[in-house]
């Protein structure tokens, strides 16, 4: 019967480390999700730049149209209206490069956690698995140390 105590802690510490490897393994997949969804964001940031320059461009012409069909030539105010245009795209598309750049580094960094949040798993279940051993290994010797 004293037998039964040590198998038990040695299957408890098997299972301590099966049940760490395993939540590591959610955490690494956790962590490639995130860094998979900060690319996403850099492909979706390259697609609404090209969108918004398309339709900046757009914009240029009509208002180059407009201002040569007043009359007016593209010179003095014309052409400030033009060139506030540029400047007024480029500051918008800085923005849209820092949001992006600002959820990438987010998606980065829920991935370094995800990753950190798995190794503490796997250095608990060790802790636990090394705690049964010590278990199994002290009800032997109480059980059968004395013979």
């Amino acid at each position: 019967m004293g037998w039964v105590a040590p198998l038990v802690s040695v299957a408890a510490a098997q299972q301590a480390s099966a049940a760490g490897k395993y939540n590591q393994a959610v955490e690494e997949r956790n962590a490639t999700i995130a860094e998979q969804e900060a690319a996403q964001e850099e492909k979706q940031l390259e697609f609404d730049i090209a969108r918004f320059d398309q339709q900046f461009a757009q914009l240029q012409g009509k208002t180059k149209t407009a201002i040569l069909k007043s009359g007016v030539t593209l010179e003095g105010s014309g052409l400030r209206i033009l060139r506030y245009n540029s400047e007024q795209a480029e500051i918008e598309k800085d923005v849209l490069d820092y949001n992006s750049k600002v959820a990438q580094s987010k998606k980065l960094e829920e991935a370094n956690f995800a990753r950190m949040r798995g190794q503490v798993a796997r250095n608990e279940a060790r802790a636990a698995q090394l705690g049964y051993y010590a278990q199994a290994g002290q009800s032997l010797m109480t059980n059968y140390g004395g013979e």
